[in-house]
């Protein structure tokens, strides 16, 4: 999730603007009755493809609760060259995918992996607006490169957020459980504990009125954790054993 034209951070960032994409892409899940029928999930996948190109959009300042972050970031990349977006596009469209033939609404925050944006608060909105029963950002993290493994960030009372920091430190716990039995990966061994994070300097949790959390599924700078998420049988897991976390979460 590191970037390097902005800030880190989760209002429309005016990606219709720019005429790259709509600010969200919406759909229905299966209409067939399903384990996760009735829920509605929306999905974040981090960044955008358009981003580090457009330095006036994903810079300019929005207010994530406590003080002013860039709208968006560029993310990161494998030493190889595989970019943290194109990444979080790839196991969210399979996420999404799992979790509507389980009967689930879902909702994806981007249309696509070629615009700009949106920005982190439009990304909180969406989950707001939609009601979501849970919301989940997806990303790739950018530590030194001696450094592994996968982290969950849960979201600390900023303001309007105080209401879901509990359930949504229950979605990060299922989320955390689900994909360390189902990838295997080691928790992160240079922050957070068991896996673990609590941050108030990120606008798509400081912002959200539904429970939400983040996950950086491994260290795109790491040789090992790189190979997986360059791998796309891995990815198909990474997104089967998320879909796992969802559903121990919402039954």
């Amino acid at each position: 999730m590191v970037a390097g034209l902005a800030c880190l951070g989760l209002v429309a960032c005016h990606a219709s603007a720019t005429g790259s994409e709509p600010p969200a892409a919406r759909s229905v899940g299966s209409a067939g009755a399903g384990r996760l029928s009735g829920k509605v999930i929306v999905i974040d996948p981090g960044h955008n493809g358009g981003n580090a190109a457009h330095p006036e959009v994903i810079n300019k300042p929005v207010w994530v609760g406590n003080g002013r972050k860039a709208c968006n970031t560029t993310g990161t990349a494998t030493a190889d060259g595989y970019a943290e977006h194109a990444f979080t596009w790839d196991v969210s469209n399979r996420l999404a995918k799992m979790l509507r033939a389980r009967g689930a609404e879902v909702t994806l925050t981007r249309g696509g992996d070629s615009g700009v944006g949106p920005c982190v608060t439009e990304r909180a909105a969406i989950g707001n607006r939609a009601h979501a029963d849970a919301a989940l950002s997806i990303h790739g993290d950018g530590a030194a490169a001696s450094k592994h493994g996968f982290h969950v960030i849960l979201p600390l009372p900023v303001g309007r957020n105080k209401g879901i920091v509990a359930p949504s430190a229950r979605l990060g716990e299922a989320i955390r459980d689900a994909y360390r039995s189902g990838t295997g990966m080691p928790y992160a061994d240079y922050l957070g504990k068991d896996g673990l994070d609590r941050r108030d300097d990120l606008g798509g949790l400081n912002m959200s009125t539904v429970p939400a959390v983040f996950i950086e599924c491994g260290n795109m700078k790491n040789t090992g954790d790189a190979a997986k998420m360059s791998s796309a049988a891995f990815r198909q897991l990474m997104a089967e054993s998320l879909a796992e976390g969802f559903e121990n979460y919402l039954r």
